[in-house]
């Protein structure tokens, strides 16, 4: 991506601070000291909620217990109707432009924290907190500004041709996002004209990646490394430790083909009934899971289950599978697994590779390889101390790295960071303008404000 490393950073808090998975978590600077601050969270939730919208809500309570004022301009894909007419503002919305701008004209927060802006919100809201100078701060929950459909996958393996490339042509042949050539072209449409108008580098302060894992992927794609942070998710309840006592691996997360639920599925047909496999989870190849199900009697899917049944369960399983066969963000579960003191057994791909640390907090695989996955499978199953060291081992990479104050400590030194920094880069567009294409929004969009 060219064009994106050029912006100057300035002010008495770099944005050089680091988070390792294998590093205690402390601070790089805070605003303890400092009076409460109003921060504006904008985020465009999912049609079926997921681990971001999970992380949204968790940051924001997060925020409140400790008594800053938390304001949320939030949008949902489920209000879409009328698909046609959102393409057209995947580049621009100007609804949300004109309401973003009032609302923080109205109300004066003191970040912009914003997580997803496709497809209903557009990145015009970038534009909206820079025409008010307010300091934007962007996590970046997957790979959506590098590939149209997000995940870095295609075909059933691993695809950065988009990243490499001068457009995302190659996404919109290969129709990529939702298998439809038509919102792909959308989704590539905006990333070009907002790619031309640099306005990922002119109108963000300062980038959240999950991993360092996936800041370096946005760093090698041109991304301005002193903007680039790294702070990882978290779990703000803690679940427990369990008893692990359940005698069964558990697979938990949607079920789609990178996820890697074909290859969970190839591995456990060579597992015999000493195996036993729990699956829960819904997607679309939720009906290979059902079929597998009439056939092998050591699996068992749940279907959706609540979250308080998911981590009951976690709390009672051998080990957590995660056999993934794209870059992950950072999962939820993986999180909650550590929380509940569940090893993990993950495939050795992107930031999976470095956050489980073998035969400490997990066993990884090749992945894509059920072989080797049966493999591990059956040496966890029979190697019982081994399991319970990484029990403990699991808790404690919990405890040091991943609870809400660890992860509160990071997001508020990073917002001092935002706060202390100026990116000096002037617009190609005049006062309120965005790239050219704009149309109202259809989709309804919220406004919460809550305070303390």
């Amino acid at each position: 991506m060219e064009g994106m490393a050029g912006a100057r950073c300035t002010g008495a808090i770099r944005g050089d601070h680091m988070y390792s998975p294998h590093d205690s978590v402390t601070a790089p600077s805070s605003l303890e000291t400092r009076a409460a601050l109003k921060v504006l969270l904008v985020h465009n939730s999912y049609r079926q909620p997921g681990g971001e919208d999970q992380v949204v809500d968790s940051e924001a309570n997060l925020l409140r217990s400790h008594g800053h004022q938390v304001l949320l301009y939030e949008a949902t894909n489920a209000n879409i109707h009328n698909r046609l007419a959102v393409l057209g503002q995947v580049v621009w919305n100007q609804t949300s432009f004109r309401e973003l701008r009032a609302l923080i004209q109205r109300t004066r927060p003191d970040v912009v924290h914003v997580h997803n802006t496709f497809p209903v919100i557009s990145p015009a809201v970038l534009y909206a907190a820079t025409e008010e100078r307010v300091p934007v701060v962007h996590t970046l929950h997957n790979y959506r500004l590098l590939c149209p459909a997000a995940i870095f996958y295609r075909d059933g393996q691993v695809c950065e041709e988009c990243a490499h490339s001068r457009n995302f042509l190659p996404a919109v042949v290969h129709a990529c996002y939702r298998r439809s050539h038509l919102i792909t072209a959308a989704a590539a449409v905006s990333l070009t004209a907002h790619r031309l108008a640099r306005s990922w580098q002119r109108h963000v302060t300062a980038y959240i990646a999950l991993t360092e894992f996936a800041r370096q992927k946005f760093v090698e794609n041109g991304f301005d490394s002193c903007k680039m942070h790294v702070k990882p998710n978290f779990i703000r309840l803690d679940p427990g430790i369990g008893s692990g006592n359940g005698g069964y691996a558990l697979f938990v997360g949607r079920l789609t083909e990178e996820k890697g639920i074909v290859t969970l599925l190839r591995a456990w047909k060579q597992l015999g009934d000493g195996f036993q496999l729990e699956i829960i989870g819904e997607g679309p190849l939720s009906s290979d899971v059902m079929a597998a199900q009439l056939t092998m009697s050591n699996l068992r899917w749940h279907g959706w289950l609540p979250k308080d049944q998911v981590l009951a369960r976690m709390q009672r399983a051998k080990m957590l599978i995660i056999p993934s066969e794209w870059y992950e963000g950072f999962p939820v579960t993986l999180l909650e697994a550590f929380a509940t003191g569940l090893p993990a057994l993950v495939s050795r791909i992107g930031s999976l590779a470095g956050l489980v640390e073998e035969e400490k907090t997990g066993v990884q695989f090749e992945t894509g390889n059920a072989a080797e996955l049966a493999d591990k499978v059956r040496f966890l199953f029979t190697n019982p101390d081994l399991l319970w060291q990484m029990r403990r081992a699991c808790r404690e990479e919990y405890e040091k790295k991943y609870t809400a104050e660890a992860n509160y400590a990071i997001l508020t030194g990073i917002y001092g960071t935002a706060l202390n920094t100026q990116c000096v880069s002037s617009s190609p567009f005049t006062r309120g303008q965005g790239p050219s294409i704009k149309s109202e929004r259809t989709g309804k969009t919220k406004v919460v404000v809550s305070a303390l």
